[in-house]
């Protein structure tokens, strides 16, 4: 009777868990990671709401990979978003489509989904090693784990993520290793991130953690609505993130990047104007554009700010060059925040270092899944999809190279 084969999942994220799903009862399947526990940044994605997919019909939705899109759309197709709602709901979290077409589990938790499914993958036999840190294969092929004793695998799923968020296990220090055994990386980047702007310290000091709604953002063509926060080094939030690929790109080709705020995107040059030139009745400007014009005391202060950069104070400014800077902010971003506070990470494995079972061509029997994998997509349900069919096309392919 042949041996049950070992195989070893190294990362025991979304792309981990999944792939050790797809193996358990067919395999001896040991998930590895160097933190106390599993799903440590899955949890955090939970922390607003746990956005698992996206509703929209797959076309749009794999247009959402840019250049990678082909290279996903096998292991999305044979895993779409609505065979993970199906997932979600056998582990007895159902799910629901939010008004942007984003798709939650009712409880809007992760707690109660990865609870659920660390059970049921110890009733399948998965066993666990926790606070074993990687450290690559010694020279018979062994993998090596720091402190810990050599694993012998006879298959291996790479998925140890990105390098956001080091804190909660994904540190990109896997790169190096893969790097020395002649895998192809492409150097690993902010995605979904914030970005830096030279602020007043008189507005940094004030505004600090204050939100921008309801405000429409534009780089070149591409205009997006959505909301933002100032942070002491500059912006961050939803609508920043949706345009963080091109404004990095452009930042790393030019060192800066001009960017349009609309701060009432929904009023007309004309109506503002208007609103602008109706007697104040002793009230102060600030006053004006709070009531009149609707705008939040942060949104004012970046009007201060603006007008001070150009040379101008902003209450001697006329109607009409006010309402031309309200739906007309420029600012300079000068560089990325930091890739340990980006939600995720471009960059990775090249697709061309892997066939189209996600095994490494350099390491035979070594696969590979989520965000290590040289892709990016915008926050939204997408992080997440492609990193849980990523796992289970690695699984998948595991079995099928131990069966060859």
């Amino acid at each position: 009777m042949a041996s049950i084969p070992r195989i070893a999942v190294i990362g025991a994220g979304p792309a981990g868990l999944m792939a050790a799903e797809a193996m358990a009862g067919r395999a001896d399947v040991t998930v590895y990671d160097r933190m106390p526990s599993a799903g440590r940044k899955f949890l955090l994605a939970g922390r607003g709401g746990l956005n698992l997919t996206h509703s929209e019909d797959l076309e749009p939705f794999m247009a959402r990979y840019g250049a990678a899109a082909e290279h996903l759309r096998a292991a999305i197709d044979a895993f779409p978003p609505t065979a993970l709602r199906q997932w979600a709901a056998q582990l007895g979290q159902q799910t629901f489509v939010g008004s942007s077409g984003r798709v939650f589990p009712q409880l809007l938790k992760t707690s109660p989904l990865l609870r659920a499914w660390l059970q049921r993958l110890d009733s399948q036999g998965v066993k666990f090693a926790l606070r074993h840190r990687w450290l690559g294969w010694d020279g018979e092929g062994a993998l090596m784990f720091e402190g810990q004793p050599l694993v012998h695998a006879d298959a291996v799923v790479l998925a140890l993520g990105g390098a956001s968020w080091p804190k909660l296990g994904s540190d990109g220090g896997w790169a190096d290793v893969l790097t020395q055994a002649g895998v192809t990386i492409a150097p690993l980047r902010p995605a979904n991130c914030g970005f830096v702007v030279q602020w007043s310290d008189f507005f940094r000091d004030k505004y600090e953690g204050h939100p921008l709604k309801r405000i429409a953002l534009t780089l070149g063509e591409t205009t997006v609505r959505g909301e933002a926060v100032i942070t002491r080094e500059g912006l961050e939030g939803g609508a920043i993130y949706a345009l963080s690929a091109p404004l990095r790109d452009a930042i790393d080709a030019t060192g800066e990047v001009l960017l349009s705020i609309a701060l009432r995107p929904d009023m007309t040059h004309a109506e503002l104007q208007q609103r602008l030139q109706a007697p104040r009745d002793k009230q102060s400007f600030a006053n004006i554009l709070r009531k009149a014009v609707k705008l939040s005391p942060a949104a004012i202060g970046m009007l201060h700010e603006a007008a001070v950069a150009s040379g101008h104070k902003l209450s001697a400014m006329s109607a009409q060059a006010v309402a031309t800077l309200i739906n007309g902010v420029t600012l300079c971003l000068t560089d990325t925040a930091p890739v340990t506070r980006a939600i995720s990470t471009a960059g990775g494995i090249a697709f061309d270092a892997i066939d189209a079972r996600f095994m490494l061509k350099q390491r035979p029997g070594v696969f590979v899944a989520g965000e290590m994998l040289d892709w990016e997509a915008p926050t939204g349900g997408y992080l997440l999809q492609a990193s849980f069919s990523t796992g289970k096309a690695a699984g998948q392919g595991a079995l099928a190279w131990l069966k060859r």
